[in-house]
């Protein structure tokens, strides 16, 4: 089982919902994904703009689970129109006093 903090920005970022999806990040964030890192909020708000928009997709939580007391791991099965289609992807996030202080997307 997931804590809030992943849970409503899973759906804050499904539903491509940037403010919302914010409120779960810490000032000094990171977020890793298609060999990119962004780093605090200005960039992680960007890059949440930006990949919101670029591709049209359907997302399904397939699976979850907790790797050590601040780490767990959401895998999604997007399917769309991106190049190659469909993919599973891993979201690991890293939480510190309910905040996610990393999350990086493999």
């Amino acid at each position: 089982m997931l804590p809030d903090t992943i849970t409503k920005y899973l759906i804050s970022h499904v539903t491509r919902n940037v403010p919302a999806a914010m409120r779960w990040y810490a000032d000094d964030a990171e977020v890793s994904d298609d060999g990119k890192t962004y780093r605090g909020r200005d960039e992680i708000r960007a890059w949440l703009a930006s990949s919101a928009s670029e591709y049209s997709y359907t997302t399904e939580l397939t699976s979850t689970r907790q790797v050590d007391e601040r780490t767990y791991v959401a895998t999604h099965h997007l399917e769309g129109d991106f190049p190659g289609g469909t993919v599973d992807l891993d979201f690991t996030f890293t939480l510190i006093d309910g905040r996610i202080t990393r999350l990086v997307i493999a």
